[in-house]
């Protein structure tokens, strides 16, 4: 038929597939779906409605959600158009209204029930979106979208008589789900009492993952014994966080009983207590309270005078009997279910969970929308660390704690008895956690028994080794090469030539072992300015008149500075260092700064503050006007965003990359002063090495807040103790005897 040929379902998933490589095969059979239901619309009416387009309205934009080149979506959308309009010419209708005979006639029954097909294969037994290859697979639809097309579908075919045939989506009818309701769906209720017996390894092999249509790993294996610390390190952008979503959202086959959970950002706050929202997360042992309270409330019922059964009739005392010999048996089962997991002790083990990681008492019954953002993503890790997964999953725990909760961190995960598989840039904190490294680049995992120390030591070998082993092979290769074109065509070494063939066939391939890329950070030397620069004297602040953060502080800082603040988190820190950049005024004191003093602030929270929709360029360019181009990508290149990097959306970078975004933005200012939050947060440790280097090149001043040890140790020359009101210089040896006298080797 016309219609039929014109609409080929082949060469529209053939040219999907292509243009748009990685792309979900329900987002191909939706588009098949919208095209033949646009191409069944312009039959029955003999002209496209370009007002409701399915092209530009949907097709597009789902496109554009999913690939990243816009210019082979645009091209693909321009190829379905020209099908439509294919469609078109074939019905077009005739100067008096009526329509125009087609060449062959047109079985609108069956393209109904391709449409139906089509557009039910999301939900029917062809695609399942919750179970795909015994995986979960997080949809790439988007919902909204997809609820004001499917309304258009409907409204069409009920024009046409036909609504009671059309099903809209099932993905239309669930409720949206927030990220613990869709760990919780890919993570279900686990009775962890029945699974202590089964084997609780994960073995993956052969596994390839893509992000936006960027291969991330290519073949891999991923083995994690079950009782073991995994630290995963790579470079940012790699996509160590890609790699855990997967694992967490079961895009990767991990046997269904072994419990996941995936801690990768702040949980949502409302009106639950913090105690309880970490007793919450334990869905098994919250189902067995369910199941005792109702069945607590049904023996009430059967002891209540003349009690009904479902059918609201009256239950006889026989019935009532049984009835109770069945609940008191579940009740038992339930109870001791109860003991086995230990209920009783689970409020004191969240609240010394809470303790470790910072909370006072006094918060266990805050409300979770009272804390920051920071504190919350403590809340979410109390959550993980309390319901004991068998898979835990960490992407970099120690950003938002100060140096006391890394290390009760530290010695809380050395007891951790199920399998950890943690993102990290900490290496003191790989150093006392990690009983293995793996290492993920070049789109492949290597596995290292050890800590990082070891990991460190053992790469460098190994990579010396298969340097040798690949040059080694290619001057066998050469010599091997050398005596077949010699002697190839001599009939007396004939034989030999052609042994040799078959042997240089035989060779395994040896791939040359990576070069590791030199990382380097660049800030300009500012012009010296004289004395005094930048100083605090008597400064007190307060958000509220009632209650002082900082109270009577007085520090002074030249040109040289190098200056560490560290202290508890709440103390003020950050307060402080808003107050030397002039964001906030004090309440009492003086803040001087020089008048010719250019100040650079790297913000705890710059993630939150990029353009996520423009470029790097393009971020530079509104941010600090006035360069060209070429100048912009130069400051982003001595930070290693390079190439197209930088004319990527900055929502497609890394954690890491945007934050070497926002120090070229500090580069582009020239400062005098580097005013820094946190700056190690996001990155990785090839770049906290070259951060470090360029601190230490920089002939202005450094006054930074971090709880990186190593960081601290390298950059810094003084630390100043931010707590109790005051801000006061530490006497003592650096920060390792600092970290010593907070938590004491005893306590560790």
């Amino acid at each position: 038929m016309a219609v039929q040929s014109s609409l080929d379902k082949k060469r529209i998933q053939n040219l999907l597939q292509s243009n748009v490589p990685g792309i979900d095969e329900v987002i191909v059979e939706y588009i098949q779906g919208y095209l033949d239901d646009a191409a069944a619309a312009i039959t029955s009416t003999g002209e496209r409605d370009m007002e409701d387009d399915p092209i530009e309205n949907l097709i597009k934009p789902l496109l554009d959600d999913v690939s990243s080149d816009e210019a082979k979506v645009s091209q693909l959308c321009d190829k379905f158009s020209q099908m439509l309009s294919d469609v078109e010419k074939q019905a077009e209708p005739r100067k008096d209204g009526s329509l125009a005979k087609l060449a062959a006639p047109v079985n609108m029954a069956a393209q109904l029930a391709q449409i139906d097909k089509a557009t039910k294969a999301s939900y029917a037994g062809t695609t399942d979106l919750a179970h795909k290859k015994s995986r979960i697979v997080a949809s790439q639809v988007d919902v909204k979208k997809l609820k004001k097309a499917e309304a258009r579908i409907a409204a069409k075919l009920e024009k046409r008589g036909i609504k009671s045939r059309y099903e809209a989506s099932k993905l239309i009818n669930e409720n949206p789900l927030d990220d613990d309701d869709l760990l919780m769906k890919v993570n279900p209720v686990i009775d962890y009492t029945s699974t202590r017996d089964k084997i609780k390894d994960v073995k993956l092999n052969g596994f390839d993952i893509s992000y936006a249509g960027k291969r991330i790993l290519t073949n891999s294996d991923l083995h994690l014994v079950y009782g073991r610390r995994y630290g995963l390190i790579g470079r940012n952008g790699i996509g160590k966080s890609t790699l855990l979503r997967n694992i967490a959202y079961r895009e990767l086959a991990v046997p269904t009983y072994i419990s996941i959970l995936f801690v990768e950002q702040e949980m949502v706050g409302d009106d639950t207590p913090a105690i309880r929202s970490v007793l919450k997360a334990d869905l098994f042992r919250e189902q067995l309270l369910r199941d005792e309270a109702a069945i607590v409330e049904e023996m009430k019922r059967l002891d209540m005078p003349a009690p009904l059964d479902e059918r609201g009739e009256a239950m006889s005392k026989h019935e009532i009997d049984a009835k109770k010999n069945e609940m008191g048996d579940r009740l038992n089962s339930i109870m001791t279910k109860l003991t086995e997991i230990e209920s009783d002790k689970a409020e004191s083990k969240a609240g010394a969970i809470l303790n470790g990681l910072g909370f006072s008492t006094e918060d266990f019954q805050k409300p979770t929308r009272s804390f920051s953002g920071g504190w919350r993503m403590r809340l979410s890790l109390a959550r993980a660390l309390f319901c004991r997964p068998d898979l835990l999953l960490l992407d970099e725990p120690t950003n938002m704690l100060d140096i006391p909760a890394v290390v009760w961190l530290e010695k809380y995960m050395k007891t951790w008895t199920s399998t950890l598989l943690v993102v990290s840039h900490d290496r003191e904190f790989l150093d006392e956690v990690a009983t293995d490294i793996i290492h993920q680049h070049s789109e492949q995992l290597d596995h290292y028994r050890g800590n990082f120390q070891s990991f460190w030591s053992t790469r460098e070998e190994r990579r010396k080794n298969q340097l040798r082993e690949y040059e080694s092979q290619m001057q066998y290769r050469a010599h091997l090469q050398d005596f077949i074109d010699r002697w190839r065509y001599n009939a007396n070494r004939a034989a030999q030539a052609q042994m040799k063939i078959k042997i240089l066939e035989k060779l395994p391939v040896l791939e040359k072992p990576e070069d590791d890329k030199v990382v380097t950070f660049s800030f300009p030397n500012p012009e010296s300015i004289s004395p005094p620069v930048l100083y605090m004297d008597s400064v007190t602040f307060g958000y509220s008149p009632e209650k002082n953060i900082l109270e009577k502080v007085n520090i002074d800082m030249q040109m040289d500075a190098r200056v560490a603040i560290v202290g508890p988190n709440g103390a003020g820190k950050t307060t402080m260092l808003k107050l030397l950049i002039g964001k906030l005024d004090p309440t009492g004191g003086i803040v001087h700064r020089h008048g010719r003093l250019r100040i650079a602030y790297f913000s705890q929270h710059h993630v939150d503050q990029l353009d996520v929709k423009l470029t790097a360029v393009g971020h530079l360019k509104k941010m600090f006007p006035g360069n060209t181009d070429e100048e912009y990508r130069r400051h982003l290149g001595a930070f290693g965003i390079s190439g197209m990097t930088g004319l990527q959306e900055i929502g497609t970078l890394s954690g890491g990359q945007k934050s070497r975004v926002t120090f070229a933005g500090l580069a582009v200012q020239q400062p005098h002063f580097l005013v820094l939050d946190e700056p190690t947060n996001h990155l990785d440790m090839e770049s906290i090495d070259a951060l470090t280097t360029a601190l230490k090149q920089f002939a202005g001043g450094v006054v930074l807040v971090s709880h990186d040890e190593r960081f601290i140790d390298s950059v810094c020359t003084e630390m100043w103790v931010c707590a109790d009101k005051k801000v006061t210089r530490f006497a003592g040896e650096g920060i390792k005897e600092y970290k010593k006298l907070i938590c004491p080797p005893d306590e560790n």
